[in-house]
């Protein structure tokens, strides 16, 4: 895979529209699939892991024009339209691609295979696997169903369930009730903090009644999705963040980052940003397809070390590696915890977070659930690894526009998974 190398930068500067949502494009594509109808899909994040996931509905005998654009089609075929696919449906890197595909094929009658590549088999699925044989799915794989390849043996009778998660996962929330649209009665997912919803706001843009109280989220089974022809993603907050952080510590920058999805269930970045100290303003605010939609004016302002853990932690997960970049650049030492969730991510990234920002110069210390990072006013470049992790990756690359001399981050192509064109924008943006 090719390297990617960076120098500092002099401020970031100008507008620019990151890419479709990966959470929202994964889940477009499946709902649209069992939809009645056709189904436009605007701003579909041409990446490499939701390709998978599109690729893999058209194995289950969907027909989805356009794929390898951001503009699909897909012909939906209502609830019980799915055929059993000829081969194994590799989902690639993707988690989110493989949890709720497994979720969706519970309540299909016939057998299927979920594999990914070398990092996705590593990763846990007995989140998913335990709850969906509880609804009555014929789940197998590795390590007794704890870990893939996945094979499935759905039916006609899946059994409705009041689950209670042990921890806040939109993976297995969605999962569970994709599930349940095919059960029997009405089945609930509970969790300990709210997680994102874009499950729950796309199933009622598809015309299905969930009922939500604090944070138990109930669907009846048997609804038919319903196309509404045009259905239109906003850019992906998780990589608007890499820009977000950039433009806050790089000194002369001011940027702004059009067309956002700032969902509250996934603005946890922003939050954070702005309570260690950031320059951060929404402009424009409307909705699309049930999400609503901002665009992010930030400008560069010094930051300080703030404690990030609780109920803030769901709503920014994914975003916590460049988040420590921004506390490598803090004044003062940010602790992070009850983040252990990071540790099964596409690598464990606290382990490989704290590691490549201690080759930047920076002090961290490992935490089971987090770390501490002491900041420090300049980071000094050096040759990183992305641990085949695109966030990583993109988090040091970040870093590499704030830190003294060149800073390279090694097999840096993982990028691909979820933001294309991620190095063409920040150099634009960056120089």
């Amino acid at each position: 895979m090719p390297d990617l190398v960076l120098t500092p930068s002099r401020g970031l500067r100008g507008e620019l529209t990151p890419p479709g949502d990966k959470s929202i494009s994964h889940r477009a594509v499946m709902f649209s699939a069992i939809a009645e109808g056709d189904t436009k899909i605007s701003g579909f994040l041409n990446g490499e892991d939701t390709q998978n996931t599109a690729k893999a509905v058209q194995m289950l005998g969907i027909g989805v024009d356009g794929l390898g654009t951001p503009e699909l089609v897909v012909h939906g075929k209502g609830l019980f339209g799915l055929s059993e696919p000829a081969r194994v449906l590799d989902l690639g890197n993707s988690g989110t691609g493989m949890r709720l595909m497994a979720g969706l094929l519970a309540g299909q009658d016939f057998f299927s295979v979920l594999s990914g590549d070398q990092y996705l088999r590593k990763r846990p699925m007995a989140r998913i696997v335990e709850p969906l044989r509880m609804m009555g799915a014929a789940i197998d794989g590795r390590a007794g169903g704890s870990l893939a390849p996945l094979s499935i043996r759905g039916g006609r009778g899946i059994r409705a369930i009041d689950y209670a998660a042990p921890v806040a996962s939109a993976q297995v929330k969605s999962a569970l009730l994709l599930a349940g649209l095919y059960a029997d009665g009405i089945t609930s997912v509970s969790e300990p903090s709210k997680s994102r919803d874009h499950t729950e706001r796309l199933f009622r843009f598809f015309g299905l009644d969930v009922r939500e109280e604090g944070t138990r989220v109930s669907v009846a089974g048997g609804q038919r999705l319903r196309s509404q022809g045009l259905l239109e993603i906003p850019s992906d907050i998780s990589s608007a963040a890499f820009f977000l952080v950039a433009a806050s510590i790089v000194p002369g920058s001011d940027l702004l980052v059009k067309n956002v999805g700032v969902n509250p269930t996934r603005t946890g970045v922003i939050d954070i940003l702005v309570s260690m100290g950031a320059d951060i303003s929404l402009e424009n605010r409307r909705e699309q397809a049930g999400e609503p939609v901002a665009d992010i004016r930030v400008r560069h302002r010094k930051l300080s070390a703030v404690r990030i853990s609780g109920d803030v932690i769901p709503r920014a997960i994914d975003e916590l590696p460049v988040l420590c970049v921004a506390a490598a650049c803090a004044e003062g030492t940010t602790i992070i915890k009850d983040a252990a969730e990071l540790r099964v991510k596409e690598s464990d990234r606290i382990k490989t977070t704290a590691a490549e920002l201690r080759k930047l110069g920076v002090s961290v210390l490992e935490r089971p659930d987090g770390m501490e990072i002491t900041g420090r006013e300049t980071l000094a470049g050096a040759a990183c690894e992305s641990h085949g992790d695109h966030r990583i990756a993109m988090s040091i690359a970040v870093a590499g526009l704030a830190a003294r001399g060149e800073t390279t981050v090694r097999d840096a192509g993982w990028i691909e998974t979820s933001f294309p064109g991620f190095e063409r924008m920040l150099r634009q943006a960056a120089y």
